[in-house]
């Protein structure tokens, strides 16, 4: 039996891919959930990933950046649903390829085909990528980069940065976001977060954040956030909130993930709780 350390707490979860296994860590800890998943995951148009995958397997790439740990399972995905005669070519040629990798979870997602990153960000942002890329900057000349993205963002610094070093550049977008709950149900708990009603709620992604701002707008959205307790569970998504003027109490500091963060949040509420 887990200490009910979140005993008499409402939390709002917007996340969507691991919502049972949040919900879970929060409510064994005595936490009432509020789920409430703002963005959906699904697979980009197979074609321009196929085709992305087959000039991979062919050699086409020196190095390989993974953005995350969900866009490299959804590349391995594409290839069982729709071209699996080409995985032991894909997964060979990735054996091979340097690998750079945006924090653990992509380094995770590796460690499940039995790989391991090359060069791992210090940092998970894409400042951190291009930190731990600088020292070999005089290098990069010549090469060609594949760059997993993070959705259908372009990530402009990080292809622009590659290029200034004079490396060409191969991009690939396997998995899109689209909105989930419906519009009047996410108002609903924007109010109910405004009126008091919750005493916390826990990003896990850049693209929630985006969707509440767009669906009820930034000052909405900041006011009615600045009444309960913020958690984010990375600096990636603590920086977009941060954009909208929003202050993160509570993020893990080392591992980015959803215990990590259900322990941040912890700490964090029994502050608020202390006199």
């Amino acid at each position: 039996m887990e200490t009910q350390t979140l005993a008499g707490r409402t939390i709002a979860v917007p996340e969507t891919r691991e919502l049972d296994l949040f919900a879970s860590l929060l409510e064994r800890r005595g936490a009432r959930v509020r789920r409430c998943p703002l963005i959906a995951i699904k697979d980009a148009e197979p074609g321009p990933v196929l085709t992305f995958l087959r000039r991979f397997a062919e050699g086409a790439c020196d190095d390989l950046i993974l953005l995350t740990g969900e866009g490299l399972r959804r590349l391995v995905g594409c290839l069982e649903a729709h071209e699996p005669a080409l995985r032991p070519a894909f997964l060979a040629q990735l054996a091979k390829v340097r690998k750079i990798t945006r924090g653990p979870k992509p380094a995770r997602a590796l460690r499940e085909l039995g790989l391991m990153p090359d060069i791992a960000a210090e940092v998970p942002t894409t400042a951190g990528v291009i930190a731990a890329l600088e020292p070999l900057a005089f290098s990069l000349e010549g090469r060609s980069f594949g760059v997993q993205l993070y959705g259908q963002e372009p990530n402009r610094p990080l292809i622009e940065f590659l290029q200034r070093c004079g490396a060409a550049v191969l991009t690939v977008a396997p998995y899109a976001y689209a909105d989930a709950a419906e519009d009047a149900a996410v108002l609903t708990l924007l109010e109910d977060i405004a009126a008091g009603r919750i005493d916390a709620i826990a990003f896990t992604s850049t693209p929630q954040v985006r969707r509440l701002v767009a669906l009820a707008g930034e000052a909405r959205v900041a006011q009615a956030l600045s009444r309960t307790t913020v958690a984010a569970v990375g600096p990636v998504v603590a920086q977009a909130l941060g954009r909208y003027g929003i202050q993160v109490a509570a993020m893990p500091e080392e591992s980015f993930f959803l215990k990590p963060m259900t322990g941040a949040l912890e700490a964090a509420l029994a502050r608020r709780r202390a006199p």
